[in-house]
């Protein structure tokens, strides 16, 4: 067996400190982003908004629960919500063509269904390999809870679309339910809460969340799949102890106070992962590795969201960054304003939409 200490202790201090923590020049509101999403009648607000490189120029942009109706005088009028949409942009500067589909009954509906019936799909991070988009579906079902927090987690599945170049409405979505996830009332742990194509393999990140007593603390995990067969989980290996092994149950807690949804982006010759801290804060934070799997940083608030101190009745969550808006040093990054009064979202339509705000970093190189 090697010793640790056979490499030399200059050489493994880095390896146990990580990367050094990113360094914010500026960050400031994107507006003009924003506009691009902006809409008065169908889509008029959604949250979650993963983003997936479809083509150079093409972006599909994933979208949880939505407000479909219309906005007048500020309000929202005549509207519903369905749990999930999607949206493509053509081009950094395009605005969206969003795809809501219809029930029977002609109404809004969601364009994703559990195929077993149970609860409703939330779409998190998603990856397209050579016509194939793979999206992780995240299945939800209602509890006792009569807040805007009534909601559990009870199964996580693969959506494979082979047709994903034709219209969304039109989508084959196959679905397997993912075996290699734990939902129990002590612990969840879950994948696909950020995806990175990184050469022929993808990285599939997700939370490890172990609840008793106090507050829970989540913490980001790792595993690793051929980018072509992301639907083979026997291929599939977990980052645990400096390895990859092929049991998923006790992956590597490898960064705290994570959220349920986050990215994990290349910048310059490094990764960034980008998070709302703890999932639920006005502080956007920002580690970074020199590997896809860390050592991670310690973190680094990117952007503090004024809404929370302006009004205590909404919350900010769901950041993370977007590739396909970013470019050398300049990150583009998104986060949710939602309230604790489901009533305060349809009175005020400036709510709950995707908001954006341009980091720039120092470089990575």
């Amino acid at each position: 067996m090697t010793r640790p200490w056979g490499i030399g202790w200059v050489a493994l201090v880095p390896l146990l400190l990580g990367a050094e923590p990113p360094v914010v020049k500026s960050a400031a509101p994107a507006p003009d982003l924003e506009a691009l999403f902006s809409r008065a009648d169908g889509w008029i607000g959604g949250d979650g908004a993963y983003s997936v490189a479809l083509s150079a120029k093409r972006t599909l942009w994933l979208f949880s629960d939505t407000w479909v109706g219309k906005i007048q005088d500020g309000r929202r009028t005549d509207a519903t919500i369905v749990n999930n949409t999607v949206g493509v942009q053509e081009g950094a500067g395009g605005r969206l063509t969003y795809s809501i589909a219809r029930g029977p009954d002609g109404k809004p509906a969601a364009l994703i269904v559990p195929a077993d019936r149970r609860g409703w799909f939330w779409l998190q991070a998603g990856v397209a390999d050579r016509g194939r988009l793979s999206l992780f579906l995240n299945q939800v079902e209602k509890t006792d809870d009569r807040s805007v927090f009534g909601f559990r987690s009870v199964g996580l599945w693969l959506g494979s679309v082979a047709n994903a170049d034709q219209p969304p409405e039109s989508w084959r979505v196959e679905q397997v339910k993912m075996p290699n996830t734990l939902f129990a009332k002590e612990r969840t742990l879950a994948w696909g809460a950020a995806a990175l194509r990184v050469g022929d393999d993808l990285y599939v990140y997700g939370t490890d969340e172990r609840r008793g007593k106090g507050l829970p603390n989540r913490q980001m995990v790792v595993a690793r799949a051929p980018a072509a067969a992301v639907g083979v989980f026997a291929a599939w290996r977990y980052f645990r102890d400096g390895s990859w092994r092929e049991d998923f149950r006790n992956p590597s807690p490898l960064a705290g106070d994570i959220a349920s949804e986050y990215s994990v982006t290349p910048f310059g010759n490094r990764y960034l992962a980008v998070y709302t801290e703890r999932g639920l804060s006005p502080r956007i934070m920002g580690r970074m590795a020199d590997r896809p799997w860390g050592p991670w940083s310690a973190p680094t608030v990117l952007y503090k969201c004024p809404e929370m101190d302006r009004d205590k009745k909404v919350f900010c969550y769901a950041a993370k960054a977007h590739a396909s808006l970013s470019s050398g040093q300049d990150l583009v990054v998104s986060y949710v304003v939602n309230a604790f009064d489901f009533w305060q979202v349809a009175r005020e339509a400036k709510l709950y939409w995707p908001r954006f705000v341009r980091v720039t970093l120092s470089s990575a190189e």
